[in-house]
């Protein structure tokens, strides 16, 4: 999964022509170190999808942008459209997070 590290990189990233999945996460953050735990698994069952992680608090302009309030929060992006938004108090669960994207 690709680190968010500039704001251009984040912009060429949601911007492709495929379903993007970015993670909005920090790292101070209980929930999201129990979303790290399942994660990954997350990710292999949909290879179809490009993923990304991004920190909050480093990109504060765009999770505003965005409307991440709480996190972590999975946001899907398609040609640089946000299509869905799993907010924070739902993705707390392996179970939550594969039903958000069977939706998608």
């Amino acid at each position: 999964m690709k680190q968010i590290k500039e704001e251009q990189q984040y912009r060429e990233q949601i911007a492709q022509d495929e379903l993007t999945v970015g993670i909005f996460t920090t790292t101070w953050c209980p929930d999201c170190k129990r979303l790290d735990m399942f994660i990954d698994e997350i990710i292999a069952e949909h290879e179809d999808k490009q993923w990304f992680k991004i920190d909050r608090d480093e990109f504060p302009e765009i999770s505003e942008e965005q409307t991440v309030m709480g996190i972590p929060s999975l946001l899907v992006f398609k040609n640089g459209e946000k299509l869905a938004h799993l907010h924070s108090a739902n993705a707390k669960t392996a179970d939550a997070v594969r039903e958000f994207l069977k939706q998608i």
